[in-house]
């Protein structure tokens, strides 16, 4: 594990320390979950990123084609 110095403004620091302390957790542990949160979320906007570039467009809308038209079945029309 590696240390990190980091500077925060004192009303994000304060607003941390209130959550991690709601959590009870350690203002440490917080941020080390934060950040592994935000790696993740822009980890899986790449992947999905990535997905949808290899799309194959007119293979999607055969498939959508398919789908019968109908009315949407009782409380599906929401």
């Amino acid at each position: 594990m590696s240390a990190l110095s980091l500077r925060l403004p004192d009303s994000v620091h304060r607003h941390i320390k209130e959550l991690a302390s709601k959590e009870g957790v350690s203002i440490n542990q917080f941020i080390a979950s934060a950040v592994a949160e935000k790696v993740s979320a822009i980890a899986a906007e790449e992947y999905l990123q990535s997905r949808a570039e290899r799309a194959d467009k007119s293979a999607f809308q055969a498939i959508l084609a398919k789908v019968p038209k109908r009315e949407p079945l009782q409380g599906d029309e929401l």
